[in-house]
């Protein structure tokens, strides 16, 4: 997925000497395509996130198109006021690049887990949200932030789960995209890394219609009503916490649709307790696959002995 990334850096700079990569002394090897081919329009800002925002801002609007990258641990979460107030108060066309988002930075604790940047930047006017499953949708957000004159967030998370899609996709601001049908009347919703394991939990026996949400804000209003209309359940996967993430947009639209049982599987209301890998990062916070496959089969226990009551 970050070669995706890199490649459409890359071809952003090359046809429009207005695109502008910013970053907060990270990703060196991650750029080396993008400063071999368009060393001019590199800015290292330091270890000053904070600034880099309200450079960009004043980049913007001088005519530039900035691209701002850093940890999401640091952006947006670290530079939150300036996004709102230097970026987003004026509508500036600034793309905002969050990477390692959730749990992937489990060795170097809570300070750079970022689990709440999906809740903080969907409470901001102006403010797009993205989060891609795969190098398909990475290609399509950046393609999509890049067409868009104003601001937008895009969360990368876990690089190397694999493809959810076959091949390229394309994407419009709020869109759902389906990946597998389903016969129960059951709808997984998911985003980032754990499209992933929505799609490994049919590959187990789910009977599930799987839909990936690259786009977290807008949300297709439409679409999701046409799905409340044929299940009798939602459940959203998603490494953010449960508290304003993508399991609380669905919650609060379907809310307005037709109400029925939504299940939000995600980070509960608490930090990690230990250091140690992605991977088990996981199992402690209950979203490696068999911890979501029990608490979907508790949830859907719930669900039927509700149905079935007098």
């Amino acid at each position: 997925m970050r070669t995706s990334f890199s490649d459409a850096l890359v071809a952003a700079a090359l046809s429009d000497p207005k695109v502008l990569l910013l970053t907060g002394d990270h990703g060196y090897a991650l750029f080396d395509a993008f400063r071999k081919a368009r060393p001019d329009q590199y800015i290292n800002c330091g270890i000053a996130e904070q600034n880099m925002v309200g450079v960009a801002a004043g980049l913007a609007k001088a005519g530039f198109k900035p691209i701002v990258y850093g940890l999401a641990a640091f952006v947006p979460v670290r530079v939150l006021e300036q996004i709102k107030i230097d970026v987003c108060y004026e509508n500036l066309p600034v793309i905002l690049i969050g990477d390692g988002a959730g749990l992937v930075y489990s060795h170097l604790g809570a300070s750079h887990q970022s689990t709440e940047d999906i809740a903080c930047t969907r409470a901001i006017p102006s403010l797009t949200v993205l989060s891609p499953a795969d190098r398909f949708e990475m290609t399509a957000t950046m393609q999509l932030a890049l067409q868009l004159a104003s601001p937008v967030y895009l969360r990368v998370g876990k690089s190397d789960r694999g493809d959810v899609h076959a091949g390229p996709v394309r994407l419009q601001a709020g869109e759902l995209l389906q990946l597998r049908k389903g016969t129960q009347r059951i709808a997984l919703l998911a985003t980032g890394s754990m499209v992933r394991t929505a799609l490994d939990l049919t590959d187990q026996g789910l009977d599930a219609e799987v839909w990936s949400v690259p786009s977290i804000k807008p949300l297709s209003q439409q679409q999701l009503a046409e799905i409340t209309r044929r299940v009798d359940c939602v459940i959203t996967l998603e490494e953010h916490s449960v508290m304003g993430g993508l399991g609380a947009c669905v919650a609060e639209e379907v809310a307005t649709h037709r109400p029925l049982p939504v299940c939000r599987i995600g980070i509960e209301d608490r930090f990690s307790a230990y250091c140690g890998t992605w991977d088990y990062l996981l199992q402690e916070h209950r979203l490696d696959l068999p911890s979501v496959k029990h608490r979907i089969d508790a949830f859907m226990r719930r669900v039927h002995d509700k149905q079935a009551a007098p």
